[in-house]
């Protein structure tokens, strides 16, 4: 043995001497040095791992106990890797590391073989040999080879080395077993480790008994059960089924129960047949087979469908009107669609073939309205949301074939609501999404229409479901994702954002008493003044709906419940001047006008999804090769509705009295300011137009006139949408004098009348009647004239110069 070895780190693995393993090499030094033992008949170091996760080195993830070893075999590989066939030798324990790089070297020392045997030794001897027997004709097997090398083996270290490598440990347990020193106790700790795996195997050997005798049982039952049958059956006596091997349990009753449950469902004459099949086969099964559970559970749910169960109120749409008008304010139009919608279901007594559909921002009340109606009716209301759903088993379920296969959220929603006629509420209709698992907005098609949901096939389930009493209601934020098939099936009702007006009627309604109420100050109320709350509107939520208001009046009343408990002051009355105290910095800042007109700066009017707002569209002009730079976060519409704009302008520049060569010369860069929120739609296209036209003829814009509409090339104003909010954010940056397209004009009728009050709405056909009304009017140059007049004698005449103001 020499004093120094090639150390090869083993992952996973404690080798012993005697012991015959594979080790994998891919240390290309290592492997030479290695092949160099080989040749040299000389031995190398294997040396197990702390952390096989960890590298090595360092050497710190090394154990100082290893087995020196005899290369047997090296099976080269693709590269620089190998796996050597190895037989241990001796154990070693490392002292010293003489080298780390390209590979480990360490000095070793053997152990020292214990001195003569005694009685003990002798006795511990036996009692391994007898254990490892045992163990291997209790289940864990021993070559015979080595079964036979065991009786002859006489050496104790050698019986402590091959006893350790049968075990089944831990690393960390057998590199203990191999750095004991003392064979005394290295036996003792190899038999008690054998005695545990005998337990193990008599504890392994009561379970499966107690299993087949169970198995036994079962199928025994089952059998006299059979003959039981058999033998009533000769004797002309009714037959009783029953479900073997049921503990614990009278099978009878339970069998009776399933029946009473079936008959009491009233179901269809064809769902019924499926159930008492069902349960006829229920019978048949062992308690322990997964398809008695399954069939069992497919039979409750059969019984708990609400196959005949209908709520008993009438439509009353004069009661649901007071309901409207009680939970919403304002909606006129919406609420007027709704109560025809329930008009005719009352004289029908069926919803008819329309699906509601609301359409809208968040917050505006599309969920509340469907309560309302549910209210009105007095149904039961379901609310499921679609947002996220990938899957169509979401929808239609799972086969039953499936482990923990379930119903989809329909049958789930109408069996929680136990009738077969609720207000059913599809949220987030847009949000649905599709991959690989299938198209969710497809499985909806059968439930929404009118003319198969009556016998809506769930996969779960597999038998067809009444849904045409079922009012279904969708609601959505934008159509553009919906399908086109889906949205076939759906009347849309928009619902835009509410004006300052209505949002100030209904915090005062509604939202103040609301929050009061849920934050303990309904015995103390305070009121707040319109100011404050027009303050909140505009400084502290940039919104369409009500959500933000709402959070923002929540957090007012703790404010004020917070000063009640500390300081002992009851508030009265919160005015515009306390805001700022109870909400800190003002959040938002809305666009207003241009202080004074500017040349090449146009005011539009743009839609999102939190309501109207404006925009400034600016453009310039510099030296160079007739580029045109779009800036400020534009999408693919909205810059084409820029490159539409300048090639009408550069067609008709002779009109527009603009040089030629000015665009030979020249770049132009268009910019809409806030370039980090993107801007998309053609409708700013004659606000770009009037901007470059203002630009490039060096005439203002008037800074009080807001604008908006598609623009052609030749000329002609396309119609837009959203012309509510559009309104509204003009009213609300305080310009007076809008210019929309002449095919809006009817679009007007739908606005409220006090949002078009003290407003100038100008409709235009074309983009002339859009520079009439936009631009100032052109300075003409004062122009002198010299007329001779008569004096009124007539003797005398005089030259006289005129002055010739510009029309």
């Amino acid at each position: 043995m020499p004093n120094q070895l090639p150390i090869v780190p083993v992952k996973d693995l404690v080798i012993f001497p005697s012991m015959v393993v594979s080790v994998y090499v891919k240390n290309g030094a290592l492997l030479e040095a290695i092949q160099k033992s080989q040749t040299n008949k000389e031995l190398i170091g294997l040396v197990s791992q702390i952390n096989p996760l960890k590298p090595t080195p360092p050497v710190e993830n090394l154990y100082q106990v290893g087995t020196a070893a005899a290369v047997l075999q090296v099976i080269k590989g693709t590269g620089s890797d190998a796996m050597l066939l190895v037989e241990g030798i001796s154990r070693v324990r490392l002292f010293e590391f003489s080298q780390i790089q390209p590979y480990l070297r360490a000095e070793v020392k053997v152990f020292q073989k214990a001195g003569e045997t005694t009685l003990e030794d002798e006795a511990l001897m036996r009692d391994v040999k007898d254990l490892i027997v045992k163990v291997a004709r209790g289940g864990k097997t021993l070559p015979d080879v080595l079964l036979i090398s065991l009786e002859n083996l006489t050496d104790p270290e050698e019986l402590a080395d091959l006893a350790s490598s049968y075990l089944t440990l831990e690393v960390k347990r057998k590199q203990e077993l191999l750095e004991i020193e003392g064979l005394t106790e290295r036996l003792k700790k190899i038999a008690e480790y054998l005695n545990k795996e005998l337990l193990l195997q008599e504890i392994r050997k009561k379970i499966h008994t107690d299993i087949n005798k169970e198995v036994g049982k079962s199928e025994r039952d089952y059998m006299l059960r059979q003959e039981l049958k058999a033998i009533k059956k000769e004797l002309g006596e009714k037959e009783s089924g029953g479900m073997p091997g049921m503990e614990g349990m009278d099978n009878q009753e339970e069998l009776k129960e399933l029946q009473k449950r079936i008959t009491a469902a009233k179901m269809p004459a064809d769902v019924e047949k499926i159930a008492i099949g069902e349960l006829e086969r229920l019978k048949k099964i062992f308690s322990f087979s997964p398809e008695f559970g399954v069939a069992r559970t497919y039979i409750e749910w059969l019984c708990d469908m609400p196959w005949s169960k209908s709520s008993d109120a009438k439509v009353d749409v004069k009661k649901a009107r007071n309901i409207l008008n009680e939970d919403h304010y304002g909606l006129e139009k919406i609420k007027e669609r709704i109560l025809e919608y329930l008009s005719v279901y009352q004289l029908k007594g069926s919803p008819g073939a329309t699906i509601l559909c609301f359409v809208g921002p968040p917050g505006v009340g599309k969920t509340s309205l469907g309560r309302s109606i549910a209210r009105a009716l007095g149904r039961e209301f379901i609310h499921t949301s679609l947002g996220g759903i990938r899957d169509e088993a979401d929808i239609r379920g799972h086969r039953r074939t499936y482990v923990g296969a379930m119903p989809g959220r329909i049958i789930q929603s109408i069996k929680r609501a136990q009738s077969n006629d609720p207000v059913f509420m599809l949220d987030e209709i847009d949000k649905i999404g599709r991959d690989f698992q299938g198209d969710p907005a497809a499985a909806l098609l059968e439930a929404l229409d009118p003319e198969q949901n009556n016998a809506f096939t769930d996969h779960y389930l597999d038998v067809p479901f009444n849904l045409s009493k079922v009012l279904f209601v969708t609601t959505a934020n934008i159509l553009d994702p919906v399908p086109p098939a889906l949205l076939d099936r759906m009347e849309i009702i928009e619902m835009a954002g509410y004006t300052e007006e209505e949002k100030l009627a209904i915090a005062h309604k509604y939202l103040i008493p609301k929050q009061q109420k849920l934050n303990g100050l309904e015995k103390f109320p305070f009121a707040m003044s319109d100011e404050a709350i027009v303050k909140i509107i505009r400084a502290y939520t940039f919104e369409a709906g009500l959500r933000e208001l709402e959070r923002e009046i929540a957090k007012i009343c703790r404010k004020v419940a917070k000063k009640m408990i500390e300081k002992k002051k009851i508030t009265k009355q919160v005015g515009v001047k306390d805001i700022s105290d109870f909400l800190g910095v003002e959040l938002f800042e809305y666009e207003k006008a241009e202080e004074k007109d500017m040349v090449g700066v146009a005011t539009g009017l743009a839609w999102t999804p939190v309501g109207g707002d404006i925009i400034f569209i600016e453009a310039a002009l510099m030296k160079g090769s007739k580029n045109l730079m779009l800036t400020g976060n534009l999408g693919d519409v909205m810059e084409e509705s820029a490159k539409t704009a300048l090639s009408f302008i550069r067609s008709n520049s002779t009109h527009f009295g603009i040089k030629d060569d000015i665009f030979e010369k020249h770049d132009i860069h268009i910019h809409v300011p806030e370039g980090a929120t993107p801007k998309d739609g053609p409708s700013a296209g004659i606000t770009m137009c009037t901007a470059l036209v203002s630009l490039l003829t060096n005439r203002q814009v008037r800074r009080n006139v807001a604008m908006t509409g598609e623009i052609t090339l030749t000329g002609r104003i396309l119609p837009i949408g959203g012309l509510k909010e559009k309104i509204l954010a003009a009213k609300r940056a305080q310009i007076k004098n809008i210019i929309i397209p002449e095919r809006n004009r009817k679009d007007l009728a739908d606005i409220p009348q006090h949002l078009l009050k003290n407003m100038n709405i100008q409709c235009a056909k074309t983009f002339d009647d859009v520079l009439r009304l936009a631009l100032v009017p052109e300075k003409k140059p004062l122009t002198m004239e010299t007329k001779v007049f008569s004096i009124a004698n007539g003797k005398k005449r005089a030259k006289v110069k005129i002055i010739k103001m510009p029309s």
